[in-house]
């Protein structure tokens, strides 16, 4: 299975904006999901946004509008662009992947489904 290696985290304040890179590392099935997911402690893991293979993406609510998510697969990089940032966008921030089945759709909801997690990178937001 792949393995994904996150970075571009670091500390910014309100209004400002952060650039974080996802390398895969690995096979990725040619049907694919792959999503980032952020995580505070003591929280679950709760997905920002997910891209599939056939180039659809979908975003959580409340980054709708602020993070645009981008894949260049000859580099094979998730990028997830994040503008506006709030304080309440504060996490560890994660990409992760999985199969997209056939006539199916890459839940961004359910984190569990995802694997190829790596150590995260922390994005810190100061109001």
């Amino acid at each position: 299975q792949a393995q994904l290696v996150e970075s571009g985290g670091g500390s910014v304040q309100a209004g400002g904006s952060l650039n974080l890179s996802c390398t895969v590392h690995g096979y990725v099935d040619s049907s694919y999901c792959m999503g980032w997911f952020r995580q505070v402690p003591g929280k679950g893991r709760e997905g920002v946004g997910v891209t599939d293979s056939v180039g659809r993406i979908y975003y959580a609510e409340s980054v709708k509008g602020r993070f645009t998510i981008s894949h260049d697969n000859a580099k094979n990089t998730l990028y997830l662009q994040m503008n506006s940032l709030k304080p309440e966008d504060t996490a560890t921030y994660y990409c992760a992947t999985r199969s997209l089945r056939a006539g199916g759709f890459c839940p961004i909801h359910a984190h569990y489904e995802y694997g190829g997690w790596g150590q995260g990178t922390q994005v810190t937001v100061s109001s």
